[in-house]
């Protein structure tokens, strides 16, 4: 590794206004962790919480013990973890349920609603302010680049969309209680949130027979785009996509910023099998060397993506997601020059570095790696990732 990637701190805090919204970006783990304990302590009416890994861990159990604080003076307290993805339990939120807090498990039992797994990340206060982005309550999403935390994105929003958002999460919590909720129940509410129609639409991803609001939306643009920047954890679009990014890739300008190391090998292996046909079309790609990338940013032509989805199958067209999709020529510059900020501690993947590494037998694995993070969970996928 080389001295830039070995010297890389995660950049400030900074701010941002687009469309009567007010953002807050938090780069680094330890000022994400500070701005989720400013919301929680800061709530004096509600709180609503949804997170796909919640763990039994330092942050895990410190946040635990907020939410209990903010129930005992009063606020109303909902917290839903995926019943797939995290370890807290009922047995963990004992204290939070016994004080009055209500805790929900999204895919309580092994039917066909354990086809979908809740990835969305969520917290709002007061109906005011929310928080969304990448980042799960496990000590790995809070830990600096050097000890090889993941490298992901926070962001404090408020304004009219904290509604949406609430409203969504409405949603959540009314097929979470039914114990007799059904997979088409969740597919008719993915079906049927509309997303807006102006320069900010709040945007969800799930199971839908039509495709859903984030990826019909995604692939609209992606079909008119010009200039694409991507900062991606995980990346294995479906074929009409990846014509989409070689289109754009050929006729404007294409930039991929992805990761180098993760928890999952068989993500890299997916990510790894389509560079050969990006590079031909002419797009640049780069591998994140520092740490872990978790980081999902999409800054498309003036419009920018933000949320918990990855550009890749289940994110596209199976997990829940929550995606925030912003119209604004400012934050779109600004939000590149991040994705820029990333270069010097990447390493560029040129024709004559893919074709080193694109060995018969490693091209195997990769599309076999392809094919494992397309159809299965992470968490499945990552114990089988063919030694990459």
């Amino acid at each position: 590794m080389d001295s830039a990637a070995t010297s890389y701190r995660d950049p400030e805090p900074f701010g941002a206004e687009a469309h009567g919204l007010s953002f807050t970006f938090y780069p680094a783990g330890k000022d994400r962790r500070t701005a989720l304990f400013e919301i929680i302590d800061g709530a004096r009416q509600s709180l609503k919480l949804a997170f796909y890994i919640f763990a039994q861990d330092e942050v895990a159990r410190a946040t635990r013990d907020a939410l209990v604080a903010a129930v005992r003076r009063g606020v109303e307290v909902t917290v839903i973890v995926d019943g797939f993805g995290s370890e807290a339990d009922e047995e963990f939120f004992e204290e939070f349920i016994e004080a009055g807090g209500t805790f929900l498990v999204f895919l309580a039992k092994w039917t066909r609603r354990a086809l979908v797994r809740n990835h969305q990340k969520i917290v709002v206060a007061d109906e005011k302010v929310a928080m969304l982005g990448g980042f799960n309550i496990d000590d790995g999403y809070f830990a600096p680049p050097e000890e090889n935390g993941w490298n992901d994105l926070g962001f404090r929003v408020e304004g009219p969309v904290v509604d949406r958002v609430s409203e969504w999460f409405g949603e959540l919590v009314e097929w979470a209680s039914d114990e007799r909720s059904q997979f088409r129940d969740i597919r008719r509410r993915v079906r049927c949130w509309e997303g807006g129609e102006g320069p900010v639409q709040l945007l969800i991803g799930g199971p839908s027979r039509q495709l859903s609001s984030w990826a019909a939306r995604v692939s609209d643009d992606l079909q008119r785009g010009e200039r694409l920047d991507m900062i991606m954890a995980y990346f294995s679009p479906n074929k009409p996509l990846r014509k989409a990014l070689w289109r754009i890739a050929r006729e404007g300008e294409a930039n991929f910023v992805l990761a180098a190391k993760t928890d999952n090998g068989a993500t890299l292996g997916a990510h790894r099998a389509l560079h050969g046909p990006l590079l031909d079309a002419g797009a640049k790609i780069w591998e994140f060397q520092p740490c872990r990338l978790h980081t999902k940013l999409i800054v498309l032509d003036d419009t920018v993506y933000l949320g918990s989805a990855n550009f890749d199958m289940r994110s596209l067209y199976l997990n829940l997601e929550i995606v925030l999709r912003i119209e604004d020529a400012e934050l779109a510059e600004r939000m590149r020059s991040f994705i820029r900020e990333h270069l010097p501690a990447c390493e560029p993947i040129t024709l004559e570095l893919h074709a080193k590494r694109a060995t018969l037998w490693t091209r195997a694995k990769w599309w076999a790696s392809w094919f494992l993070v397309s159809v299965l969970d992470y968490s499945v996928s990552r114990k089988l990732n063919l030694g990459l």
